[in-house]
């Protein structure tokens, strides 16, 4: 694995590092508008990668190998990737920003499950940009190492809020900055673990290649639909939620289309 491989994967970490730091620096909690807000421009950001990097590339990979049914292993890998975060939500106890508790009971600190629900979302991204960076070293055609970057950018940018949105309410629940900071950049930390386990296991299942990329993005629909949408509707209705998932979208669409 190549220096320019490791500097990619760090790349979305780096993101939500510098958005955690945030929490150093501003006195109050995030106003639950505009956390509502950046959570729309993060799903934007997800559903627009799931699309354009992940689904398109397996489909026209499948495509290529096996015709019209070359449509079955990519729908086979979004599903298995939807139900792979459906298990690790069930069985990890967790705690949303809204103070919902779920998966097996435990006597987890309230600070400790707010955590835990924060570190199941950078899996499916670092999986995300690990396949590519997989493809890209394996030589698929349909995968180049301008795309990985773009995908590892775009997911970078929309870290940013979501490293603020982890650290502040960490410190409104009674941890300190410091500390809140420190397990805001934590959480970040799973996603180059994530992409770099990718990247070992796809060297050696290449021909799955279309499953691989639609897993990724099964999982990353999943984390949208199961967490961030709920978090945008909460509370009084808004359409910015709605013009920052757009705004979300189709930057990384711009990311994807005109550097991949």
């Amino acid at each position: 694995m190549n220096s320019q491989v490791i500097l990619g994967l760090l790349i979305p970490f780096a993101g939500t590092a510098l958005g955690a730091m945030l929490v150093l620096f501003m006195k109050n909690d995030i106003n639950k508008n505009l956390q509502k807000i950046l959570t729309g421009f993060a799903a934007g950001v997800m559903v627009s990668a799931s699309f354009w990097s992940l689904l398109i590339p397996a489909m026209e990979q499948a495509k290529e190998t096996s015709g019209k049914l070359g449509v079955f292993p990519p729908v086979i890998g979004f599903c298995l990737g939807m139900i792979f975060l459906l298990l690790i939500d069930s069985l990890t106890p967790h705690m949303h920003l809204d103070q919902t508790v779920e998966g097996p009971k435990s006597n987890l600190k309230k600070t400790t499950m707010l955590v835990l629900a924060v570190v199941i979302h950078p899996i499916p991204e670092g999986m995300a940009v690990g396949v590519l960076y997989a493809g890209w070293m394996q030589g698929n055609k349909l995968v180049s190492f301008s795309a990985a970057v773009s995908l590892a950018v775009g997911i970078a940018i929309q870290n940013l809020p979501e490293g603020a949105i982890i650290s502040m309410p960490l410190h409104a629940n009674g941890m300190s900055k410091g500390k809140a900071c420190v397990q805001g950049i934590l959480s970040g930390a799973v996603e180059p673990v994530a992409g770099f386990i990718t990247i070992l296991l796809a060297s050696l299942i290449v021909p799955f290649m279309p499953v691989l990329l639609s897993f990724a993005a099964g999982a990353m629909v999943y984390v949208v639909v199961e967490e961030l949408v709920p978090e945008m509707a909460e509370g009084q209705h808004s359409n910015w939620t709605t013009f920052a998932f757009m705004i979300g979208f189709a930057g990384m669409m711009v990311l994807d289309v005109v550097f991949g």
